[in-house]
């Protein structure tokens, strides 16, 4: 891959059959910029067309999963964000989705995209610190990378609508009593779980498993498919609003946002 910004950066490592993906921004808890969601979709479709390469782990340095996105960067006035590239592979799924599973590994601050980057994937493995928030709507926006159809579809319509609405951040003991995890290790052993779980399932037949999670993505595909065609009217409605625009200047100015309903 090409060089990466000293501010962050996308590392892949290949293991055999396994591709490790690595978010590297510690001194940001991993915030994303926009050069590092460049640098995440071309590694996922590098994952996706390389067929040497069977099952990817998703997973971050440090304490932290991601804090999210650095909000100025994709948004307002100063954003420098233009959207992935046709072609590629979307890390929210919500685009071209990759065919091939992907472990999420999760600690500490798991924020916004970092829940819908886990959405998109197939399978989670949280470090007993992981902490979760899906927080668009504290900063007058809404969730943008799929949580608003996914949570839903993995947790439930009231587990979905409560942590959506709430804003709430919960804990790990949570997301794995309303499956939004499938294992919480402890801290320190969640990366090497994810990768044990990455070559157990690289001993199986991996034409058999690109196939199961097609069928899978198939069954769903239809009511995705309706959200997703939902996403540029949400958009049009929440980030031109006073609210939006009061949501990023708390940000910045690091206060809680005052609403105003418009």
């Amino acid at each position: 891959m090409a060089d990466a910004p000293a501010a962050g950066q996308i590392r892949t490592r290949a293991d055999g059959r396994i591709l490790h993906i690595t978010i590297d921004n510690v001194a940001k808890r991993n915030a994303f910029i926009p050069e590092m969601m460049d640098q995440l979709s071309q590694a996922l479709t590098h994952y996706d067309e390389d067929e040497s390469l069977w099952v990817a782990v998703l997973s971050a340095e440090g304490e932290h999963f991601t804090a999210g996105l650095d909000m100025p960067k994709f948004f307002g006035p100063a954003a420098t964000w233009r959207g992935i590239p046709e072609g590629q592979v979307d890390p929210f799924g919500l685009k071209r989705r990759c065919r091939k599973p992907v472990i999420t590994v999760v600690q500490g601050i798991t924020y916004t995209i970092g829940i819908e980057m886990m959405l998109a994937g197939d399978i989670v493995v949280a470090a007993d610190t992981a902490r979760f928030c899906q927080m668009e709507s504290k900063r007058g926006i809404a969730p943008l990378g799929g949580a608003h159809f996914r949570f839903l579809s993995r947790t439930g319509w009231g587990n979905a609508m409560y942590h959506l609405m709430l804003c709430d951040e919960f804990d790990a003991t949570r997301a794995l009593q309303i499956g939004l995890v499938q294992e919480v290790v402890p801290f320190g052993r969640h990366v090497e779980r994810g990768l044990q779980i990455a070559r157990l399932i690289a001993a199986n037949a991996p034409l058999g498993i690109q196939v199961t999670k097609e069928a899978a993505l198939k069954y769903v595909e239809a009511g995705e498919a309706a959200s997703i065609a939902m996403l540029p009217a949400i958009r049009a409605r929440v980030m031109g609003t006073e609210d939006a625009k009061e949501g990023i200047r708390s940000f910045v100015e690091r206060r809680a946002a005052v609403f105003q309903g418009r």
